[in-house]
């Protein structure tokens, strides 16, 4: 059976779910264009807002697009449609990403539905987490959500957790290092010559600075004083995921993306609050070196920080109007 075409209403809040998701630096690399004739939504990277330095494959943005997907795939099936999605299309149209058919009604056997509420709670939090134990059924459940996907969730132990944290402050001393790195980092962030409003990460959501440097939690402050800004002690032991993919190409990427908003929609539901990493992903040196050995994880595409603590606040997003066109 065909559903009656969308309105105009229902797919500018489709869209703006979608774009609540999250992205490196907050650069919200998308596009999107809906043809009503066909009942499609199609996505698109945007390449103005790509990371050369950071990111030089695009595998973040494809990551950041992927998340943005699965938001639409949730919201559609809130709103009584089934999302078809095809990811990468057209071969002729490398930024074109995915295709979402939106023709037909929702399956009742579909649960993508009960992951919306989170959409708009979802907030990376730079603060500091508490000591205590998530339960390991919440974690199976976070491993399921990601396998769905088709990635996977490795909760790494105690010494693998030590060789994360020295790679992330070993990228951290690398990007110090890199005039066009730090060039790319200040362009998205609120300090001066930053991002302007409606995208990039600005000084709210930085999170206060740590007193010692336990924790794997991004300083967007690039080591400057900024006004008003206090500091904090963070958790000695951090609870780490890492959400990897057995193979590392464009399509991958962009599985690993909807992996990940899945896993993160799913950990917001279960009281848990949530931070990324992806500094030692962006060197490759430093990127192999992430994953266990033993384990069947063959690329890790990021470092997920999770536990329970204080909600980090809202980062501001595009107006729908710059991001979707009708055809």
């Amino acid at each position: 059976m065909t559903a009656e075409p969308l309105a105009t209403a229902v797919v500018t809040s489709l869209v703006r779910d979608a774009t609540a998701a999250p992205s490196m630096h907050n650069a919200q690399p998308w596009r999107f264009r809906y043809d009503a004739g066909r009942g499609t939504i199609r996505l698109y990277g945007d390449p103005e807002r790509a990371m050369p330095s950071s990111d030089p494959q695009g595998r973040a943005l494809h990551l950041g697009c992927g998340a943005a997907l699965f938001n639409l795939r949730v919201a559609a099936a809130h709103a009584g449609r089934a999302p078809d999605a095809v990811l990468l299309p057209d071969a002729d149209e490398p930024w074109l990403l995915a295709e979402v058919r939106l023709d037909r009604p929702v399956r009742r056997d579909d649960d993508l539905a009960a992951l919306h509420p989170a959409i708009h709670r979802r907030h990376t939090s730079r603060f500091p987490f508490t000591d205590e134990d998530v339960p390991s059924g919440v974690l199976d459940g976070l491993r399921a959500a990601a396998r769905l996907e088709g990635a996977r969730l490795h909760i790494p132990g105690a010494w693998h957790v030590d060789e994360v944290l020295h790679l992330v402050h070993d990228a951290e001393s690398r990007e110090s290092l890199d005039p066009e790195a730090r060039e790319e980092l200040l362009r998205w962030t609120g300090t001066p010559g930053g991002a302007s409003a409606g995208e990039g990460i600005p000084v709210h959501a930085f999170g206060p600075r740590q007193h010692d440097v336990t924790a794997p939690v991004r300083d967007f402050a690039a080591g400057r004083a900024l006004a008003g800004r206090g500091s904090a002690t963070f958790e000695k032991r951090p609870r780490l995921a890492l959400l990897g993919t057995p193979h590392d190409g464009p399509l991958d990427w962009l599985r690993a993306g909807q992996a990940l908003e899945r896993v993160l929609l799913q950990a917001t539901l279960d009281g848990l609050v949530t931070s990324l990493t992806s500094q030692a992903l962006e060197w490759r040196e430093l990127r192999w070196a992430l994953r266990d050995p033993v384990s069947s994880m063959g690329h890790v595409q990021m470092v997920i920080r999770l536990g329970y603590g204080p909600e980090g606040p809202a980062t501001p997003r595009r107006d729908v109007e710059d991001v979707l066109e009708t055809a």
